[in-house]
């Protein structure tokens, strides 16, 4: 049975370390909207398809829209988040350590927003749950290792093949002859579709958190497989859509202007790639990053004579990405031994 809305609420009022872990998640969630959904419409902005209020106004809709839709029909994603780690040692410490992860997960995407750096949240997640989980069991034993599998067989899947089908439906397209009047309409649902399967892939994760916390206030760290409430998927998704009206026009300015400069037919390509990558993942249930995809799709596009590519700002976004897991499972580490000690 999926948990009822009010028996939450009754878990919530008798249990604040959930309750600081639900205000956390939804705070990575608006996070989440504000740093990552920028990917998606970055390609309609910088080519002048739709004004940056609109295309803000279309990524939120869509992200909101595909955290719904996709849920309903599969949990895969979800699940793998849920299954991460084994929280030892008792309900109150394995929730303290959960909101140190959530809390090092808000420091590193507010640092990288600050930077105009397009990081993960969804692998700042998944490496901040893990470092707190070593801190609360004192070793590497509680790590579900399969389900650490996926996460990194998703990374390398979705960087190549993002950059690979970036390059492919350039090459393609480059043959089109069309206006570019065409190509900037034809960014429309492009762009809408990439901002869907942003909310399909890093809406279930956070999910996957809630329902976490949920079942560690019972005491329980079992794997499941579990229904998710329509309740749960309309307040993430509603958390992630009102993160994705806040702009993030830093991000898009990174990635559509200084990283590769594109016109409509190369912004077209990118989110082909990118939705073919995106689709493809989510229906095998691989927990893919989102802005990895696009932002290789990009560099694919780029790549293929389809822009001027400045490999020195790949870099650094390429380094961002690298210090991701190292980084956040320090930070997670680090802040539940720190509340763990305090509380």
């Amino acid at each position: 049975m999926p948990l009822s809305f009010f028996a939450f609420l009754d878990q919530l009022t008798g249990d604040p370390a959930l309750a600081l872990i639900v205000l956390l998640t939804l705070a990575v969630l608006l996070v989440n909207g504000w740093t990552d959904a920028p990917n998606a419409i970055a390609g309609v902005v910088v080519t002048g398809a739709l004004p940056f209020p609109l295309a803000v106004l279309l990524a939120a809709v869509c992200n909101f829209l595909g955290v719904l839709c996709v849920t309903a029909v599969s949990t895969s994603v979800a699940e793998t988040v849920y299954s991460i780690a084994n929280f030892g040692g008792g309900s109150r410490a394995a929730l303290t350590a959960l909101c140190a992860a959530m809390a090092a997960i808000v420091l590193w995407a507010a640092a990288a927003w600050l930077l105009g750096i397009p990081t993960s949240e969804s692998h700042a997640l998944i490496a901040g749950i893990s470092g707190a989980a070593v801190a609360l069991e004192g070793g590497f034993s509680c790590i579900r290792w399969d389900s650490w599998a996926k996460v990194l067989l998703g990374l390398i899947l979705s960087t190549a093949a993002g950059f690979w089908a970036g390059q492919l439906f350039q090459s393609a397209l480059k043959h089109v002859k069309a206006s570019n009047h065409t190509f900037l309409l034809a960014q429309l649902p492009g762009a809408a579709g990439t901002a869907f399967l942003h909310g399909a892939q890093d809406g279930q994760k956070f999910l996957g958190v809630f329902l976490l916390g949920t079942a560690l206030a019972q005491g329980r760290g079992d794997e499941q497989t579990f229904l998710i409430p329509i309740w749960l998927m309309i307040l993430c998704a509603g958390f992630m859509a009102a993160g994705t009206l806040m702009g993030g026009r830093r991000i898009i300015e990174t990635v559509g202007r200084e990283m590769v400069s594109i016109g409509p037919r190369e912004g077209l390509s990118a989110d082909l790639g990118n939705i073919f990558c995106l689709m493809t993942a989510t229906l095998l249930g691989l927990p893919v990053s989102t802005t990895h995809t696009r932002t290789a799709a990009l560099l694919g596009v780029g790549a293929a004579g389809g822009g001027v590519v400045d490999w020195s700002v790949a870099g650094k976004i390429a380094l961002a990405w690298a210090l991701t897991f190292p980084g956040c499972m320090a930070i997670g580490y680090w802040m539940a031994k720190v509340f763990l000690a305090v509380f």
